[in-house]
């Protein structure tokens, strides 16, 4: 009766120690296509491209762990088909494994243009990364999301001179609005970098020519245009996919045997009646411990309000909740704004569906409240910093 788990990740490494935390004690196969140990993906746009954590510090655990938990771990290996007639799913080597339960943790792949340019993904492409900005002097970085001012933050911090490329009219558009975007580029351009919002990339060598005919000079281009998750395996086997592996609340697919966790899930989630798929590491990290309970037999749902965070300079960030494209600009702000101290409230119909706190801290309990309330706040006394959290709906 053998577990398999396709993917090398976060989700991977804590689905398999969920597994063994939840009594299952049989045959767990860990397949993953990187030849490195599982570990987690924030740092590399972070303190671990910033030279300011050591490499064994990104690892979920040590190599010794695997073996106490015996947990057959594949590395450098890929499952590159399922059959899910036979129960088996066919690795690159050629093997054919057999499993009771098959847990998808096969994440995302950065979406890619033409031309010579970096991507940030992998623990090797932040060192890459890292080596670029060490004898660059100038870079442009396309796309104007999380990755790529992180990155732009990182490179500033080493001395690096940064042009990034945005289509969109603000940075972070569609996640924030365009009023909370627009704090983003004045934060970056404080800071140095030439930021280019409406700007189209025509091509990619010797730096970046735009649609405009401007040439952008840079030593390197790095690009953080996004990705896709990772659902060829999934939809080659038949499972129902929709920009993610499509699973209900406790992680199963379409296939009562199957399940997917992290980034390539889009899990319905019950609270907000909807099938959403985020790419973040609070997901890589909590959903397994409800795959792995789906995966023995137990009634479990996944209801974690989506989480992210992010540092870039001086401004620490979390942000709790989910907005449904097209509602970002509904938002209300408590605190001072310009001075990059607030917490900024999305609505809709009144009710407060996710926050943002940026260096204000131990708020996110308070605002999952607000938002799992699923009643209407009074703005005034939202936006109200004399108004404790936990009275706004009082």
């Amino acid at each position: 009766m053998t577990y398999v788990i396709a993917g090398g990740g976060l989700a991977a490494a804590k689905a398999a120690a969920a597994l063994r935390e939840q009594g299952y004690d049989g045959p767990l196969v860990l397949v993953g296509a990187e030849p490195h140990l599982p570990y987690e993906r924030p740092p590399l746009s972070k303190s671990y491209l910033q030279g300011k954590s050591e490499r064994d510090k990104i690892f979920v655990h040590d190599a010794g762990w695997y073996d106490e938990h015996h947990v057959d771990l594949r590395l450098g290996v890929e499952v590159t088909e399922i059959d899910r007639a036979a129960h088996e799913v066919v690795l690159s080597t050629g093997e054919r494994l057999g499993y009771a339960k098959l847990l998808l943790a096969t994440g995302a792949t950065p979406r890619r243009l033409p031309g010579d340019a970096l991507y940030l993904r992998s623990v090797d492409d932040s060192e890459r990364i890292r080596d670029v900005l060490a004898g660059a002097s100038r870079v442009a970085i396309i796309g104007a999301g999380w990755i790529g001012l992180e990155v732009a933050a990182a490179a500033r911090l080493a001395g690096v001179e940064v042009t990034v490329l945005e289509a969109d009219s603000q940075p972070l558009l569609r996640v924030l609005g365009s009023r909370l975007g627009s704090s983003f580029a004045d934060l970056h351009r404080e800071h140095g970098v030439d930021l280019r919002l409406g700007v189209k990339v025509e091509a990619i060598g010797g730096g970046v020519r735009l649609a405009d005919g401007t040439h952008v000079q840079a030593d390197a281009v790095i690009a953080g245009i996004g990705v896709r998750p990772d659902t060829r395996l999934a939809a080659a086997a038949g499972l129902e996919v929709d920009d993610g592996v499509l699973v209900d609340a406790s992680l199963r697919t379409s296939d009562p045997d199957i399940f997917a966790a992290g980034d390539v899930a889009r899990a319905h989630h019950p609270l907000l009646g909807a099938h959403i798929r985020v790419e973040h590491w609070a997901n890589a990290l909590n959903q397994p411990a409800v795959a792995a309970g789906a995966m023995l037999g137990r009634d479990v749902s996944y209801d974690r309000l989506p989480y992210f965070y992010t540092d870039q300079y001086d401004l620490g960030m979390e942000y709790t909740g989910y907005v449904r494209p097209g509602h970002a600009d509904d938002v209300v702000i408590r605190g001072d704004l310009a001075g990059r101290e607030y917490i900024a409230f999305w609505l809709e119909d009144d009710k407060v569906v996710a926050g943002m706190n940026v260096n204000v801290w131990d708020v996110t309990d308070d605002i999952k409240t607000l938002i799992r309330a699923a009643t209407p706040a009074d703005r005034a006394r939202l936006a109200d910093p004399a108004v404790p959290l936990t009275e706004v709906l009082a």
